[in-house]
Formats: C-alpha cells, structure tokens, sequence
C-alpha cells in the first residue's frame, strides 16, 4: 500500500500546489467562461483546471516509473504508456474545446480516434470471468468495439456530470477509490501490483488535489481539459482492472459475475444515468443528443430545493452509496446484502429527494432554481 499512497499523494499535491499558478495564468490568458442561460452559476470564472489535474497525472506517472513496487508491471504492460498517450490526447482535445471551442461532431469523432490509439496499445476489453465457465474470451472486432465504446461513454459521461462546483471532482474520486479497493482485493496476474490500481490511485489523488479549489464557491472550474482527461484515466483504469483479468473474483458466484460485468457501470452508475436521463429526454423532444438544457440530475435536486452545496453533497452521497453497495456484492456473497443495498438506496432517496418535491408543489412553486449569493460560484455544464 505504500507505493500506492506514494503516488497518490504525489497526484494530489502536486495538482493542489499547481492549481492556484494555472488560474492566474487562465485569467491572464482570458480563458474565462461566461454565464448563460444553461448555468447555473452567475459570474465569469477562470476554466481550464485541467492544466494542473494534468501535471498532477503527468507527475504521479513519472513518479510509479521509479517505485520498484511497479517495476514488473511497468515492463510487462503497455497501460502506463498507453494511458500517458491518450489521456494527454484527450487533455489537449479538452483545451482545444475550452479555448476555441468544437463542434459536437467532431469532437467525437476526434474522442473515437483517441479510442481507437488506446486499442493499438493492446489496452482492450478481451476476456472476463464467468462462474461455472471460467474465462470467456471475445473475439473478432468485439474486444475493440467494446472498448471504443467504454473510452468515449465514460469521458462523456464526467464531462456531463460536470455541472456543479466540485461535482465531477468529487464523484470520479469516489468512483476511484472503490474501484481501487475492489481491484487490491483481487490481484491479477502480476500479483498486488496493478495497473488498474495504480491508475486509479492516480485519479482518485488528481480529484482530492482540485477539490479545495473548485468546491463551492468554485475559484476556477475544471474544464473540458480536466473532465475529458479525469474520464479518460477511469476508462483505461476500468478495462485494465475487469477486461483484462482472467484470474477468478473473491466471494461466491454472485461476487465473480459482478466483478466481471457490473463493477465499472456500478461505480460510475450516477454519471451514466445521467447520460441516459438526457438522451431520451432529448429524443423524445425531437432534439438532438447534444443539445444543452438545464436538466439534468444536479440540476432537478435544486429545482426541488436543495442548496448548491447540499445537491453536490447528496450527489456523492448516493454514489457513495452505489459505489460502496457495488464493493459489497463484489466482494461478499450474498443476496441478502444485495436486499439491503436495495433497501437502504431507496429510503436514500425518498428521504432527501421526496419530501422536498412534495413540499413545493404543495406551494404550487414549479419554478427552476433561484440563485442567492452562496451560489454565485456554481459551475457549469461543460458536456451538451
């Protein structure tokens, strides 16, 4: 473990040191994003955060290359390359996008050829662990389909859930930290050293280092440089921990399943729903998948009431919750903890979210949120 909270500290404070020198370069720059009626915050601030989130990976990468701990791993993987390249690809596609500004189209289309450099490093979905069968490998195109797939949903994914100040920050550290735990748990091939682990400890210390800056009132968002970036490290951390592992889950039947299939979607479950949630909203209004709106899940917890704070706080709270029901089925066998992760996730909700909801339409308020002076800071929704 200590080679692991050697990078993660180092992940940490080099991106919380780095953060406050990249805003006042930002604001030099004039890189500064302005309100509009899809924000929710009301004064310009600095973007582009994402420099110093990338020094931190940059730095905490260079940093696990001379830790003797992940020497195997290091010369028998191409991850850590692999992951260098690409997020710095998809870093320089998020400046791009922060500074000039990109079309929705070719912005995934640059997000699918960045995808598709991951594949050429060997960084795959190729075989999982079913019980009962053992390992089951795809073939043909399908490794690469799936992981195409998982490379762009997942960036895309962080990028829409970044609507609020210190949401995507705090819920990709979250997502992080139990991925990391469920992967030390079960070591693969090279034994406790892990890629998947590694990487993971490098995200979740990217998060913690930027949270005290963009929490909120938020000094400087992340941009599409850091949430582009953050959603990439977690895709390349997730297939590297559950695609490419061929050795059996701990726990019974139920554990080995879900950590062969239910993991990476379970941790990320808040930020993916969010993303479904908008699609069907917007094909149902004939709209296309990209148009903004001001509806999404963050959004519709202060519409109903909830302070900036408290919608951030209760959104971590439940992926948490999600987070830490996903370490529980995937490491303990057993349906009646999957009945009480059920149960408690939904007295979560209709506790927080109901009685406000029944509150204000009783006062006959339809309205959207209403912005005081605490929430002048928000953040804003970088991902149409």
């Amino acid at each position: 473990m200590n080679a692991y909270l050697v990078v993660f500290a180092s992940a940490a404070i080099v991106t919380f040191l780095a953060t406050p020198v990249v805003r006042r370069f930002v604001i030099r720059a004039g890189v500064i994003y302005q309100p509009n009626d899809r924000t929710v915050h009301s004064v310009p601030l600095p973007t582009m955060g994402g420099i110093a989130m990338y020094l931190g990976f940059v730095v905490a990468l260079a940093v696990s290359q001379f830790l003797p701990f992940f020497g195997t791993i290091n010369r028998a993987s191409s991850g850590s390359t692999a992951a260098l390249i690409t997020c710095t690809l998809m870093f320089g596609l998020g400046v791009i996008d922060d500074t000039r500004g990109t079309t929705a189209l070719s912005k995934f289309v640059a997000q699918l050829f960045i995808a598709g450099v991951l594949v050429l490093f060997g960084v795959q979905m190729t075989y999982f662990w079913f019980p009962g069968i053992g390992v089951v490998g795809l073939s043909g195109d399908l490794p690469a389909i799936v992981t195409i797939t998982w490379a762009v949903a997942v960036p895309n994914a962080v990028n829409l859930v970044d609507g609020l100040d210190g949401l995507a920050a705090g819920m990709v550290a979250i997502a992080a930290a139990a991925f990391f735990a469920y992967v030390v748990r079960n070591p693969g091939a090279f034994g406790p050293a892990s890629q998947a682990a590694l990487l993971s400890a490098i995200t979740a210390g990217i998060c913690i280092g930027f949270l005290p800056w963009n929490f909120h009132p938020a000094r400087i968002f992340m941009g599409d440089a850091g949430a582009l970036m953050l959603g990439m490290l977690l895709a390349i951390a997730t297939i590297e921990g559950v695609g490419k592992d061929f050795t059996r889950p701990s726990g019974g039947d139920i554990a080995a399943i879900t950590g062969a299939i239910a993991i990476p979607f379970l941790v990320l479950f808040i930020p993916f729903l969010d993303v479904v949630l908008a699609i069907i909203r917007r094909t149902r209004r004939g709209q296309g998948i990209g148009h903004a709106d001001k509806e999404h899940l963050h959004h519709r917890l202060m519409d109903i009431g909830h302070g900036h704070r408290q919608a951030v706080l209760l959104m971590y709270l439940w992926s948490a919750l999600v987070s830490a029901g996903a370490l529980a089925v995937g490491l303990i066998d057993g349906r009646f903890v999957v009945g009480l992760i059920l149960i408690g996730a939904t007295s979560l909700f209709l506790v927080t979210a109901l009685p406000r909801l029944a509150r204000r339409r009783g006062n006959g308020n339809d309205a959207g949120p209403q912005l005081d002076a605490a929430d002048a800071g928000a953040s804003t929704d970088n991902q149409s």
